[in-house]
């Protein structure tokens, strides 16, 4: 399964008073690994970027003045993301600029859930931990993950730090991907992930011994004891 964390930045909140997005990160997650395979960049909004949201981002209209505009990255953005499952946290806000940008430029697709599935990572959070605080600092914090780093909201960190939010919050990532393709800046393209060559590959199966499988099922006695519960599964079988 292709999932692909996705984050904006914007020059405001509203997109009724023509707010824009200026950056947008993406990180892939390929059958639960993340992998070195992203997608970002910078945005030309031709438009003042609100003192409020500078404040969140630290993104200036200088550094802005040479990038491309939207009409520009759309079709590489389109390409990375066409088919995955987006995950984002607060997903109408980042849907909704998404549509506005598509929308605006009068591009053939105006929902980007005509071409990607949504899951919105707030409405996850709150489902499983009602009455908290469940924005991504709290929710790095809850699962430790470390975001030392995030001293301004940034599409791509912010990315990174929900993919491994997302991976603690389902169960975890499966493997990691040690080179599944090269990290993107602002070139603004993915490439797509490499397979690795796995050719002549034997992992060694180590088995548990007599002595491993003894005191394994004495800790399932102890843990029954405890509980004052047997174990779901006999101790010959673990």
């Amino acid at each position: 399964m292709r999932q692909i964390v996705l984050d904006t930045e914007t020059t405001g909140l509203e997109t009724s008073e023509d707010h824009r997005i200026i950056e947008i990160g993406c990180v892939e997650i390929l059958d639960r690994r993340i992998t070195r395979n992203v997608f970002h960049t910078y945005i030309n909004p031709e438009r003042v970027v609100d003192a409020g949201a500078l404040e969140v981002h630290g993104i200036d209209n200088r550094f802005l003045k040479d990038k491309r505009r939207f009409a520009e990255v759309v079709a590489e953005f389109l390409d990375f993301v066409r088919g995955a499952e987006l995950v984002i946290h607060n997903a109408a806000f980042d849907v909704g600029f998404v549509n506005y940008e598509l929308t605006r430029m009068k591009h053939e697709s105006q929902d980007i859930r005509a071409l990607c599935g949504v899951l919105d990572t707030l409405e996850m959070a709150r489902r499983q931990h009602p009455g908290q605080k469940n924005n991504l600092d709290a929710l790095c914090k809850r699962y430790s993950v470390d975001n030392s780093g995030r001293e301004y909201h940034g599409a791509l960190l912010d990315a990174q730090l929900l993919a491994e939010v997302y991976l603690a919050m389902t169960g975890g990532q499966a493997a990691l991907v040690l080179d599944a393709g090269e990290m993107r800046g602002d070139a603004g393209n993915g490439a797509g992930a490499r397979l690795l060559d796995r050719s002549g590959l034997a992992l060694k199966v180590q088995r548990a011994s007599d002595a491993e499988r003894a005191a394994h099922a004495d800790k399932l006695q102890e843990i029954a004891k405890a509980s004052g519960a047997p174990a779901l599964w006999p101790a010959d079988e673990a």
